[in-house]
């Protein structure tokens, strides 16, 4: 069963420099059938001004990744990592036993889009770490490249949970079939463009859970930039 999540129904959150998506409940936006599935507690599309963003702030064991669609996203947290993700990148930091962390437009003059993930650890109390990978197009184009997984196969980024992710890039005739194995749920995010699921619609901003589903097929996209996480069968996030 695939349940799709239209774009327009997400929360809303905005200032006068940032325009936020949110799948799940987030800060003011609250929905009591919108908080989390499996392990994902967080997809946040976040539109930042130039020159400004999230001045700094904690953050105690969650899994915390970024995944930069268009623009420059600047980190500094402290553990001492500056470091600015450029599109492609892909940023995962371990929060653990306490970190704080800002995160700004890099740039003075043009937007930053980016997704801000978060993910409930298996482990707390772990000390904070910080990774991150430049992913090239050509390791997306018509395919799934994953991008994390909790032992970092394929050359992956670390995750503390039983969760992997891919990232693909679909155009045209390109077409991919992605196995969901029969104990597992998976959640489909399109961070741009459109394409076919199973031979369901799915544009921009669209979300979907997915439970009894053992093949996904992905075809027709356009300008599609699609995320896929391979999740435990569990229907909401434990915390604490």
């Amino acid at each position: 069963m695939i349940e799709i999540r239209k774009a327009q129904d997400r929360g809303i959150g905005r200032t006068n420099w940032l325009d936020s998506r949110h799948s799940f409940s987030f800060a003011n936006y609250y929905d009591p059938r919108q908080i989390g599935f499996s392990d994902l507690l967080v997809i946040n599309d976040d539109r930042v001004q130039p020159a400004m963003g999230f001045d700094t702030h904690p953050h105690r064991d969650m899994e915390i990744f970024s995944y930069v669609l268009e623009g420059e996203l600047e980190h500094r947290d402290s553990m001492g990592v500056g470091s600015v993700n450029k599109a492609g990148d892909i940023q995962m930091m371990s929060a653990g036993t306490g970190i704080l962390h800002s995160e700004f437009n890099h740039s003075g003059s043009e937007m930053l889009r980016f997704l801000q993930i978060w993910i409930v650890p298996s482990q707390t109390g772990v000390t904070p770490r910080y990774h991150q990978k430049h992913f090239p197009e050509n390791e997306k184009r018509g395919k799934f490249r994953l991008v994390i997984s909790p032992n970092e196969t394929e050359g992956s980024l670390p995750v503390y949970q039983d969760i992997r992710v891919y990232a693909g890039l679909f155009d045209g005739d390109e077409q991919q079939k992605l196995e969901i194995l029969r104990n597992r749920y998976a959640y489909i995010q399109i961070a741009k463009g459109s394409i076919s699921v199973n031979g369901t619609a799915m544009n921009e901003g669209d979300g979907a859970r997915v439970r009894d589903e053992t093949d996904l097929l992905f075809t027709g996209g356009n300008g599609a930039e699609v995320l896929v996480f391979d999740l435990r069968p569990n229907e909401l996030p434990s915390i604490g």
